[in-house]
């Protein structure tokens, strides 16, 4: 159902997804019969004795739930050279790799040019919509977009980040082009070989067009955060090289420098207006607006583990509306934004029935009845039969060799369109280990410190950063809680926040096991600034992209590096007394 035409129909876009949700259940079914007639002789469901067989029944029965553990050993092939149907009937030619969040390192993940084709449907509906309620006309994108460099797997298969293998196909850079403003940056600043080079030249570039600019994007609400900080350190810089029409002699790479050369041009009447605008900023609120004075909103994926980030985006937007983007993860999109103008808080996705076939995992109310030894997991249920206020983990087969995998990602349904549900991401699964019987989610860490941050923020300073570690050096086992902050607090500030943060957490196993004393007394760790920046840089060597990153929330034991830089940049820790 992906439209191919030269010249975007918006509304020929949506009477095509509306189409395809009023129809879901069917659509599901087509899905998985079209994957598994490509597929089903692959080994992996050979193995599992489908026997080619198509229908959701048989799938079901013959083909257990998974998770990336079950696969690795089949991917790991396919990486090394082996071009036998192991998990797709055609072969496999790219890897993506993960952002590597979950478990502190990047997974190998299938990439094809369906998963290609998922995500330019994806893109082109939620545009759809966004553009019937904002259009934009023939200006331009500031994108804050990052490229890793492409590699070879032992086998020769190229990889790179998933943002990457999308930005890098022919297909999805056309379509782009044809649907929004072209980007402020050429490609030589998107694949830069160093993220700040980079990041600085999209500020610069963005400058350059001020004018022109109707858009502000990155792929997380972080990194528009991330940038304008940058901006708040760097922009008389900026304003000397538009001025003197000359780059800053520390962005070296090649690339970028001749790329830059052909855009800038000495400029003092820009320089200087720019230069009295950020002069009369106080604390930067409204930032983004008076730069960009004909930008219109701005776009990135603000929902999750996003949220806390909402604030101090709201802080540089201004009186600019901010729209989520698309819930999808690396194994492939689920499902669009089609309500753009709701508040990142309400954000819903609806989940597109064709791009791959979806199960869910209803999940139980009773938080105590999933700790009773031995209890049965609840059997999935499909697209069409989830309930409205229920929670569900999602389980995809998609388009690139990856059957009945459990994402790890919880849900509620809100509603539906159509027959379709509307999710609204709540939460990764488990992303806390566990002490005792207790149950702490990262939806529960983000409410705690939204409730002691704001103690910070009475005396003027920002949290700027946060993750956790569960402790068990010691008996009993405690929660670290680690904290970056802007300026130095109080003592008796921080005290009390390391109290809220206890008392914030609603966890009926961690409370009674803070009551006796089965979970040690909660610790808040100040780091000094700029750690998780640090942090950031370390997994952007192993192989993630800005476009994929995201601060781990849970830090475990076993990710010694991320721990080690944590632990080394303490400068004050504190104890909770509120049990």
């Amino acid at each position: 159902m992906l439209q191919r035409m030269e010249v975007f129909d918006g509304e020929k876009v949506i009477e095509e997804f509306e189409e395809l949700t009023r129809d879901a259940e069917r659509v599901q079914v087509e899905t998985l019969k079209k994957i598994l007639e490509e597929n089903g002789w692959a080994e992996y469901l050979q193995n599992l004795g489908l026997n080619g067989r198509t229908d959701p029944q048989s799938f079901k029965e013959c083909v257990p739930l998974a998770t990336h553990d079950d696969f690795e050993a089949y991917i790991q092939r396919i990486a090394d050279g082996d071009s036998s149907p192991v998990l797709t009937g055609k072969p496999i030619k790219s890897m993506s790799l993960s952002s590597g969040t979950t478990k502190g390192r990047p997974k190998f993940i299938p990439f094809n040019d369906s998963l290609v084709e998922t995500t330019m449907q994806t893109f082109l509906t939620s545009f759809a919509f966004r553009n019937r309620q904002v259009p934009i006309g023939n200006g331009k994108a500031l994108q804050f977009i990052y490229s890793s460099k492409q590699f070879k797997t032992k086998g020769g298969l190229a990889a790179g980040t998933a943002t990457t293998n999308v930005f890098r196909s022919p297909k999805f850079k056309s379509m782009m082009k044809s649907i929004q403003s072209q980007c402020c940056s050429p490609d030589e600043v998107i694949f830069g070989s160093d993220v700040h080079q980079s990041l600085y030249c999209h500020l610069l570039c963005g400058l350059i067009y001020r004018d022109e600019v109707e858009l502000v994007y990155s792929s997380f609400a972080h990194s528009i955060i991330l940038a304008f900080r940058t901006f708040e350190q760097v922009w008389e810089e900026l304003c000397s090289n538009i001025r003197d029409g000359v780059l800053s002699s520390w962005v070296i790479d090649p690339s970028i420098r001749a790329a830059m050369s052909k855009l800038l041009k000495p400029d003092p009447e820009l320089a200087d207006l720019i230069y009295k605008k950020c002069a009369g900023l106080s604390n930067w609120s409204g930032l983004i607006p008076e730069l960009f004075p004909n930008a219109k909103y701005i776009h990135g994926i603000m929902t999750g583990s996003m949220e806390p980030y909402l604030m101090k985006l709201r802080h540089y937007a201004g009186h600019l509306p901010l729209m989520s983007a698309d819930y999808g993860s690396s194994e492939g999109w689920i499902g669009p934004n089609v309500n753009p103008l709701l508040p990142p808080e309400l954000t819903t996705f609806a989940v597109l029935p064709n791009v791959g076939y979806f199960e869910f995992i209803p999940l139980k109310a009773n938080a105590q009845d999933q700790e009773q030894e031995g209890a049965q997991e609840n059997k999935p249920v499909g697209l069409t039969e989830v309930k409205i206020g229920e929670e569900y983990e999602i389980v995809v087969t998609n388009v690139a060799g990856l059957y009945r995998y459990r994402l790890g990602d919880v849900v509620k349904v809100i509603g539906f369109h159509n027959a379709t549900p509307e999710l609204k991401f709540v939460c990764r699964s488990n992303i806390l280990p566990s002490i005792n019987i207790d149950k702490i989610s990262e939806k529960d860490l983000q409410l705690a410190v939204e409730a002691a941050r704001n103690v910070v923020a009475a005396e003027k300073l920002e949290l700027v950063e946060f993750t956790s570690h569960v402790d068990m050096s010691s008996e009993p086992g405690h929660y670290v809680i680690f904290w970056e902050i802007s300026g130095e607090a109080k003592e008796e500030v921080l005290r009390e926040c390391c109290n809220r943060l206890d008392k914030a957490f609603q966890d009926a196993g961690y409370v009674s096991s803070r009551e006796v004393k089965a979970i040690g007394a909660l610790e808040l760790r100040v780091v000094r600034k700029g750690t998780f920046c640090k942090i950031m840089e370390h997994s952007l060597s192993l192989g993630s992209t800005m476009n994929q990153y995201k601060t781990p929330r849970a830090v475990s034991s076993t990710n010694t590096t991320v721990l080690h830089i944590l632990c080394s940049n303490v400068v004050n820790s504190y104890f909770s007394t509120a049990f």
